[in-house]
């Protein structure tokens, strides 16, 4: 077909597609959306005819529809477009209030506890006229989402990020640490060895990009981490750790290192940095109150990098 013919592709078409898809029925996909189920159906078949096929499989009776191939790939187009949508109408709100409106910050579980509260204090001081917003994920990737389509300012986020829209700015580098029970024969240790690592059963977290890139590391050079538990929230991996059932490697700003039922033991430059950074929509319109924020993020994690130096 045509490019011209791509023209007649209307937004409504591509949120019909969208709510087909994670409905699972043409029925679902139009209540969620407030049409008819002829609209839905005339709205797929419209698309269908404009892209020249099949995008939707229609079994019949209760069987969930589904998407072709070809409805895949498009859908995929179709979620950065909606969300191009929802970040346009996001930015059109943020100008007509100015900075008089929220600021939406986007944290997990490690920045919300290190590093946010101080940035809140600073921040609150220097613009106590601006409202913070924030949500917490324990999947900092989606956050970018969020950020993505307009429902947040900005996201902390660990760097390389995931594709997309996105700017964003190193704020620090937070070193992995080997967390082990204060009681263990390698809490007397100096220094432990990624080949003794391997060697112990291992607590992880759950959802963590960087953590993964770790055992991707160990395994890079032929140690197979041995995980026998995961969980979502750091101070359960501290404390299984505590009770003596496994060893965890974890950047260090998630551990309490007041715990005396841990030992923390550094691992130099054995084990890659996790970097963490602050992200946000590059082509939507940035606020003052958000750039103040994003510098005074980087003014106290540059306090942050040389409070504890990294062992050598």
């Amino acid at each position: 077909m045509s490019a011209n013919g791509f023209l007649d592709i209307e937004l409504r078409h591509l949120a019909a597609l969208q709510a087909v898809s994670e409905e699972g029925s043409f029925g679902r996909a139009a209540t969620r959306l407030g049409y008819t189920q002829s609209a839905i159906s005339q709205q797929i078949a419209t698309l269908e005819r404009i892209v020249d096929t099949r995008l939707v499989e229609r079994p019949g009776g209760p069987r969930r529809v589904y998407l072709t191939e070809a409805g895949r790939l498009l859908l995929r187009h179709a979620d950065g477009i909606v969300a191009r949508l929802h970040a346009a109408e996001a930015d059109l709100a943020t100008l007509a209030r100015g900075d008089a409106g929220p600021l939406r910050i986007g944290t997990y579980q490690s920045v919300g506890n290190k590093i946010l509260p101080a940035l809140l204090r600073r921040f609150s001081k220097q613009l106590p006229e601006i409202q913070i917003e924030l949500r917490e994920s324990h999947v900092p990737d989606e956050l970018l989402v969020a950020v993505e389509r307009g429902e947040l300012d900005l996201a902390f986020t660990m760097l390389p990020p995931v594709d997309g829209p996105f700017a964003v700015l190193e704020l620090m580098r937070d070193p992995y640490v080997l967390l082990v029970a204060a009681n263990s024969p390698l809490a007397a240790k100096r220094q432990v060895s990624l080949r003794e690592i391997g060697e112990q059963p291992l607590v992880s977290n759950r959802f963590c990009r960087s953590v993964e890139q770790v055992h991707e590391h160990l395994r890079s050079r032929g140690i197979q981490p041995q995980v026998i538990f995961r969980s979502d929230d750091n101070g359960t991996v501290q404390g299984v750790v505590a009770a003596g059932l496994g060893v965890a490697l974890v950047p260090r700003l998630t551990v309490d290192e007041s715990d005396p039922s841990v030992a923390v033991i550094d691992l130099g430059a054995r084990v890659p940095d996790r970097i963490i950074g602050i992200a946000w929509h590059r082509d939507r319109f940035r606020t003052e109150a958000a750039q103040a924020f994003v510098d005074e993020a980087q003014r106290l994690c540059a306090e942050l990098a040389t409070e504890k130096p990294r062992a050598a």
